[in-house]
């Protein structure tokens, strides 16, 4: 004869085995997850570290200077001259860097126009 206690330990262990598969299904699918992640990262590094040893192949100084002088008729490349280099000191400032003017009483202008004058032409 069973008594209403077993049944009720029966359904109660029936429902902690359901709980227990549950959990551990999806850990499975989450321990899938991580594999297939770290596969696309190690591919993903295997890859940068082609296209850097890749890079490193194609801009080789002598093999630049091979192919300058191939194709020089149709590129006409010509030496950097050293007056061409601008040091950092040496560039405009940014547009946000620029200072607002003041009014006599200290408050600024309005924010200046975007617009572009080059200084050629009198306005």
């Amino acid at each position: 004869m069973i008594r209403t206690f077993d049944v009720i330990l029966i359904g109660v262990m029936a429902a902690a085995a359901t709980v227990t598969y549950q959990i551990k299904h999806n850990t499975d699918e989450k321990f899938q997850n991580v594999r297939r992640v770290e596969a696309q990262i190690k591919l993903e590094k295997d890859t940068i570290e082609l296209l850097e040893a890749d890079w490193a192949l194609l801009t080789q100084p002598n093999r630049l200077e091979k192919l300058a002088n191939v194709y020089h008729d149709e590129l006409q490349l010509q030496q950097t001259d050293p007056n061409q280099l601008a040091r950092a000191n040496e560039l405009p400032m940014l547009k946000s860097q620029v200072p607002v003017p003041q009014i006599a009483d200290g408050r600024p202008k309005t924010k200046p126009t975007d617009q572009i004058t080059t200084g050629s032409v009198a306005r």
